[in-house]
């Protein structure tokens, strides 16, 4: 089953995802970012480019012939998946594959339109079962 956890509180939804990706890249384990959108979703890949020059992780868009092996997909529609790893959620909804994923990822922002979303989607999980850890990026686990 599936493993969920949520971010809670993050003042900078890309920043964090670039931090979790380091850590989890640095563990050789493979991750898909879903992205909000297109734009989102370039911002994030600069960002990539313009951190630590010796921290660089290789990484594609997910509809690159390279995709299914690089170990940093960036996504933000529905299309193929490479991979069955981690997938880092962005968007608003949870993705109608995320189970297909060893670990989930959510990262919920301080406005409270993203807060009421991530709420609706945490319930969603829960009412199906899954195990949910929560994390305030201010400090520790909530649950």
């Amino acid at each position: 089953m599936t493993r969920i956890e949520f971010f809670f509180n993050v003042s900078d939804k890309l920043q964090h995802a670039l931090q979790l990706s380091a850590k989890a890249l640095g563990k050789r384990r493979k991750l898909l970012i879903y992205a909000q959108s297109a734009a989102e979703a370039q911002r994030f890949q600069h960002l990539l480019w313009t951190q630590d020059a010796v921290s660089f992780h290789a990484n594609c868009s997910s509809d690159d012939a390279l995709a299914a092996e690089t170990p940093l997909v960036v996504m933000w529609q529905e299309g193929a998946l490479p991979h069955d790893d981690i997938l880092v959620n962005l968007q608003a909804e949870q993705p109608l594959w995320f189970s297909r994923f060893t670990r989930l990822i959510e990262i919920v922002g301080v406005d409270e339109a993203d807060k009421a979303a991530a709420r609706q989607r945490y319930r969603f999980y829960r009412d199906r079962g899954y195990e949910i850890r929560s994390f305030d990026a201010n400090g520790g686990a909530l649950v």
